[in-house]
């Protein structure tokens, strides 16, 4: 029995009866044809609000064809499935339902029981593709991670990049392994139990291949501004149908279990109702059978998108990004006060153990790096589990001139420590590849462009670094990699080891499923409470639904620290080993944690 699944797509192509339908938004033009791959063009026909259609079958599956323009460019399809290579050559028309699915009944797993590993598909394996990614599946499960999320693959230009300069939204990169190659790995990660997440950015479009504004620029608002280039217009309906089905595509025709939506403070829409609350209602309507994930980063820090009901399940999105936490513990580990550290580095200690118990740290405080602005909102009523936590991501290593990693920055004993915080708090723990056996290798940005965007991109990365006191003098020596050079991409790449990191966290996530994932389904808002806290010494407390509490306690210092408790509880995890003991005695030992249930019966 066959399983195969479509989304059928408003823009770009479906197969119907009499061949292949072809759709395309365009505006500013007065006509436009189809050209296929073997030369055949197909005049289409204009129709109502922009629209150009035509049915025909001239192009096959697994054929290329273009959009030929009124004055003869020829450009690739925006929501092409695929295409034949890059960017700029011709899309390659798609039959979604070619491919038997083998998992057809999974329905994903709760959220509670994410352990997230984020990875770049590129750099994850030797062979670089989806395909190596799915061999090695095996070791993380293996370790206990329950779920992937994958750095965005939507095509972009060149072989190499982070993923977040795609142009041609609904198409996997073919140097990947293109829609089969993902449809691959999802499948194997649902055969492994594993769920599996993308990562969408819905904020730009990348620099180069994207023809939109040739005969659709009513796409972009010319008002507004990204960091990135021209801001998205998701006022208009075209325009809104393309992301909003783009979202819909990947969860319906590829099977992933969530999204994770990039940077949304970039996107903005006067709408009645809001681009992105219509996405996650739309979500939560389509797939009341499945577990499906949402989650956000946000610079912002609002809540406006993330409501739970009396269950802690969620109304729209799931779950935010905390950058908070992250910088919190980056400040407090390395000592590090450049950039947006500063807004941390003043009381770290203080402010991840109130990051832990309320949420996000800043919630509607002036940031001194935001030239005190005041940034976020009250996040307190939030259940735990609507924040993920991570002490590395791409972001956090690859923007640093070396690529460090947190192994290079810190010592071991208080990275570990860090580690044992992570999985043990109720939020949702976030691995970035290679945490978990202490990879070495740097992770770098890396870019493949031609020409002056090359130069463009390789001046801007140092002039970037020239203006953060952080990295200032690097920059000044010449020491920032070259993005578009082969070897900062190959130096990036994962040389996986069998280690004592990788078993310790394995043990941390056995103890994260044992104690802390049963409990989180029944944690609400307003659970959390800062009991202790001296100098870099701290407890946290979640109360739980039979009325006991979780107690994190923690020395994040390389000397010993007194901490007054009422109780501590039940320990069930120590770090190091005789931590609990020690802090019995009132000698609370460096880069230490203890992890108790307290008022059990």
């Amino acid at each position: 029995m066959t399983a195969r699944f479509a989304h059928t797509l408003p823009w770009g192509t479906e197969l119907v009866d009499g061949g292949a339908r072809f759709r395309l938004w365009a505006p500013a033009q007065d006509e436009l044809s189809v050209l296929a791959e073997s030369g055949t063009q197909i005049p289409m026909t204009k129709t109502t609000d922009g629209w150009f259609e035509v049915t025909t079958d001239a192009v096959s599956p697994g054929d290329g064809y273009h959009f030929v323009l009124a004055d003869g460019m020829r450009v690739a399809d925006p929501a092409a499935r695929a295409q034949m290579n890059d960017v700029h050559g011709m899309s390659r028309l798609v039959d979604p339902l070619s491919y038997d699915w083998r998992t057809p009944d999974w329905k994903g797993r709760p959220w509670e029981e994410a352990v997230i590993y984020e990875l770049h598909t590129g750099t994850f394996s030797a062979e670089g593709s989806f395909d190596g990614v799915a061999r090695d599946l095996d070791r993380l499960v293996d370790i206990g991670v329950t779920a992937i999320e994958i750095m965005p693959v939507a095509q972009f230009a060149g072989n190499r990049g982070w993923g977040y300069d795609g142009v041609l939204f609904y198409a996997p990169h073919i140097a990947y392994g293109g829609p089969e190659g993902l449809k691959r790995l999802v499948d194997a990660a649902h055969e492994r139990g594993l769920m599996i997440v993308l990562d969408v950015v819905y904020n730009h479009f990348g620099p180069e291949g994207n023809y939109l504004h040739l005969y659709a620029p009513d796409f972009f608002d010319p008002k507004r501004r990204t960091p990135w280039g021209s801001a998205i217009a998701f006022e208009r309906k075209p325009v809104r149908e393309f992301f909003l089905h783009n979202m819909l595509y990947w969860l319906e025709e590829f099977r992933f279990d969530g999204l994770r939506f990039d940077a949304i403070d970039h996107i903005r829409d006067s709408s009645d109702e809001p681009v992105l609350i219509e996405m996650a209602r739309e979500v939560r309507t389509r797939f009341p059978d499945r577990h499906i994930h949402l989650t956000i980063e946000d610079e912002d820090n609002s809540t406006r998108l993330l409501k739970y009901d009396g269950d802690n399940r969620p109304r729209l999105f799931t779950a935010a990004w905390n950058d908070d936490w992250h910088h919190a513990m980056h400040a407090l580990l390395t000592g590090e006060s450049a950039g947006y550290y500063q807004d941390y580095a003043d009381a770290p200690a203080k402010r991840i153990a109130e990051t832990m118990a309320l949420g996000f740290g800043y919630r509607g405080e002036p940031s001194p790096y935001h030239g005190g602005r005041i940034r976020g909102e009250s996040s307190a009523h939030l259940p735990p589990i609507a924040f993920v936590d991570f002490l590395q991501n791409h972001d956090q290593v690859g923007n640093r001139v070396r690529g460090d990693r947190l192994t290079h920055l810190a010592p071991a004993q208080a990275v570990e420590a860090a580690l044992t915080l992570l999985m043990l708090s109720p939020h949702i723990p976030l691995l970035f590849m290679g945490e978990e056996y202490g990879e070495e290798n740097p992770f770098y940005f890396f870019t493949d462009f031609t020409g002056d965007l090359a130069e463009a991109v390789r001046k801007g990365r140092n002039n970037e670094f020239r203006n953060n006191n952080a990295f200032a003098e690097a920059s000044a020596e010449d020491l920032v990699p070259d993005p578009n050079a082969p070897e900062t991409f190959a130096t990036s790449q994962l040389a996986p080891k069998t280690s004592a990191r990788a078993r310790f966290v394995k043990r941390l996530i056995a103890a994260r499923f044992e104690h802390i994932v049963p409990q989180l389904a029944h944690i609400g808002g307003g659970a959390g409470t800062v009991e202790a806290l001296e100098d870099n010494a701290f407890a946290v407390s979640w109360k739980l639904a039979d009325g006991a509490r979780l107690v994190l306690i923690s020395n994040l210092a390389d000397t010993s620290a007194e901490l007054s408790l009422k109780e501590t509880g039940v320990p069930f995890f120590a770090y190091p080993d005789d931590a609990s003991a020690k802090l019995a005695q009132g000698n609370f030992p460096p880069w230490s944690l203890v992890a108790s249930i307290s008022g059990q019966e």
